[in-house]
């Protein structure tokens, strides 16, 4: 089966994929393989990040096949986030992914103790002036983040990628970025594939009533609330599983009732103390 993701318009006029693939905790053999077995089953969207250490192995994935047939994310580290340091990470993933230009990249963490995540914001801002990326971005900023990059360089990130499942809806940021224009993207979709957002009555219910998978269901209330969605497998039939979630429709009241578990459970670290 292959399956064609919708797009969502970006800010500066590009367009993202809504549906991908996210290759976090992937060995180089995993992430090259699972690469492939998304592209077969149709999917574009492909998001890695420096700290991951398989970007070469994205690369040799996105060889095999016709650039174009893929929009791909990676993601600056804390520690090369001063401006030049940031430049010269930058052309390492580069030469990594073998690409010419980037679709996306990212500031992965604020990380504000160290207090460089303005000044890296500004090397992505040149970037994209110089044409090397095509959009940029931010991943697990808090609003007062976005405020101070804004401020300080009068650039609006086009997508902020944070922590966001049915027990974290992140309503409040979502407003944020709603204001800004900025589109949510997010990471740990299904909760990391915890029992305790798997194994929910009330997603097992809804589920059963469309006779599809706790997973698919997830995934399509965060297509249907907006999200660009990025869920990780190394399972050639998982990601062909999880891409069927483009097919599901669910009810008003069934988009309710999930936005209805929030709960604010964090599984990941807090952007203000990582």
């Amino acid at each position: 089966m292959e399956t064609t993701a919708p797009s969502i318009t970006l800010r500066d006029g590009t367009s993202i994929p809504q549906f991908g693939l996210g290759v976090w905790q992937m060995t180089d053999a995993e992430a090259e393989a699972a690469v492939v077995a998304a592209h077969n089953a149709g999917y574009t969207l492909i998001d890695t990040a420096a700290g991951y250490q398989n970007e070469a192995a994205v690369g040799r994935a996105i060889a095999q096949f016709d650039r174009d047939d893929f929009y791909i994310t990676t993601k600056l580290k804390n520690e090369d986030q001063g401006y030049d340091d940031a430049l010269r990470a930058f052309d390492a993933s580069m030469s990594k992914l073998a690409i010419d230009t980037l679709d996306l990249y990212l500031i992965h963490w604020p990380s504000p103790a160290q207090d460089k995540y303005s000044e890296a914001w500004r090397a992505l801002v040149d970037l994209q002036k110089d044409g090397r990326v095509r959009s940029i971005g931010v991943s697990n900023f808090e609003p007062h983040h976005l405020a101070r990059i804004i401020d300080d360089t009068g650039v609006v990130p086009v997508l902020n990628q944070i922590e966001l499942h049915p027990l974290m809806t992140q309503t409040a940021n979502r407003a944020v970025h709603a204001e800004y224009g900025i589109a949510t993207q997010a990471w740990s979709p299904l909760g990391s594939g915890r029992a305790d957002v798997l194994e929910l009555p009330a997603l097992i219910e809804i589920a059963r009533n469309h006779d599809a998978t706790v997973a698919q269901t997830i995934l399509a209330w965060h297509l249907a609330v907006g999200n660009v969605v990025i869920p990780k497998s190394v399972t050639p039939a998982r990601i062909e599983e999880n891409i069927g979630a483009l097919e599901l429709a669910l009810s008003p009241d069934e988009l309710a009732a999930i936005d209805g578990l929030d709960n604010g459970t964090r599984f990941g670290p807090h952007p203000d103390s990582f």
